[in-house]
């Protein structure tokens, strides 16, 4: 798995255990709803870790907790 597919993973898994939806999450985060989205375009780059720290405030997570996944455990090298 790639850096991007487990950060949309881990997205997508607070925002279902939250019962939230991108556009709640966005607000909560103080971020453009669009942003988030890109993130699961499949183009889209690995979001930038200012991304990151806005979304862990939308969940009122550290970016400790965000990263302390197994889905980041193994990641591909080619990412």
């Amino acid at each position: 798995m790639t850096l991007l597919e487990a950060t949309r993973k881990r997205i997508d898994e607070l925002c279902n255990a939250n019962n939230m939806n991108i556009n709640q999450l966005a607000i909560a985060s103080g971020i453009n709803p669009s942003t988030i989205r890109s993130i699961f375009k499949v183009i889209k780059k690995a979001p930038s870790s200012d991304t990151i720290h806005y979304i862990c405030i939308g969940f009122g997570i550290s970016i400790k907790e965000f990263y302390d996944s197994k889905l980041f455990d193994d990641l591909d090298d080619n990412d």
